[in-house]
């Protein structure tokens, strides 16, 4: 089954469903991208420097057989490099052994003090995150538009930016973001801020599309009704929600048949539903299910609706 494909502002294409590799072990990794990449027919991988597996994933790219040309590939700049981004794209490149990104996105509007007690999450003596105050997300923002410009990266965008932190660097941007990264799914749909970015031209992706693990989405009322109706599972209805609003889906697995039925579902149930059914899952938050499941304690106002 072939995915779709959504347009970006540069006018590269982006495939609709992406594997998505947070939390997926070394050991496990490998096996998972390149199953997704032979077996099932995904075209697109996203990763990040902060996950720790980016030698895992690139091993099983290039096991899959799938030429790198035909793979779209993301990755994340961590919070301790927002002062070196070549430096960390680097590491990401020679880890994944590939030449270039199809997108390079930064992974929280958080800079992070990176000469701390950890290279990954340092730490002051109270226990709070270590933040580089002194540092302007516009000043990363420039070296993410250098390194487009040098040809590493095909497109840069952001992740985990409120509207409120899109218009603390949109200003004094050349290259206005192609993608914004965020936590979306039935029980998180940010309404308002999917507006402001199709206003901006800015295409939005979903990560934990499905909630957490053991999601309560699963047993959703209305999720299970469509399920039911359509014959489908409820993850499908859950990721094609998404696909028929444009937004790119990035569920994450490391078991086969999910990663296979994630991709076949999620297409399945995209081509289903109509703009009725859309219209009535896209009051199910609204209505009283309202909620987020990651909202890590980064100490700062990220400016989101509903951050716990």
């Amino acid at each position: 089954m072939a995915c779709p494909n959504f347009k970006l502002n540069t006018g590269a294409t982006i495939p609709a469903v992406g594997l998505g590799t947070w939390q997926s072990k070394p050991g496990e990794v490998k096996d998972a991208v390149e199953y997704a990449l032979k077996e099932v027919g995904y075209r697109h991988i996203d990763c990040a420097w902060a996950y720790g597996n980016e030698k895992e994933v690139g091993a099983g790219i290039r096991a899959s057989g799938v030429p790198r040309s035909d793979i779209f590939i993301t990755s994340k700049l961590w919070c301790t490099y927002h002062r070196k981004v070549e430096e960390c794209l680097d590491q990401t490149l020679a880890n994944l052994g590939v030449d270039y990104l199809d997108l390079y996105l930064v992974h929280w509007p958080v800079p992070l003090n990176p000469n701390g007690n950890d290279p990954v999450f340092p730490k002051l003596p109270d226990g709070t995150r270590d933040i580089d105050w002194e540092w302007s997300i516009k000043d990363t923002w420039k070296q993410m538009e250098a390194v487009y410009k040098k040809g590493k990266v095909k497109a840069i965008g952001v992740s985990n930016f409120s509207e409120k932190k899109l218009e603390e660097m949109l200003p004094t941007a050349e290259i206005v973001p192609a993608v914004n990264q965020l936590e979306i799914h039935l029980w998180n749909p940010q309404h308002k801020l999917m507006d402001y970015l199709k206003s901006k031209g800015i295409l939005p992706q979903a990560y934990s599309p499905l909630g957490s693990t053991n999601s309560p989405m699963l047993k959703d009322d209305d999720v299970t009704q469509y399920a039911q109706k359509y014959g489908l599972q409820p993850a499908d209805i859950l990721l094609g929600y998404l696909i028929a609003k444009d937004i790119v889906a990035l569920p994450k697995s490391v078991t086969a048949a999910r990663i296979k039925s994630n991709f076949t579902g999620a297409l399945a149930a995209a081509s289903k539903l109509t703009n009725e059914d859309i219209t009535k899952l896209d009051a199910v938050a609204p209505g009283g299910k309202q909620k987020r499941f990651i909202a890590p304690p980064w100490g700062v106002d990220l400016g989101f609706d509903n951050w716990p």
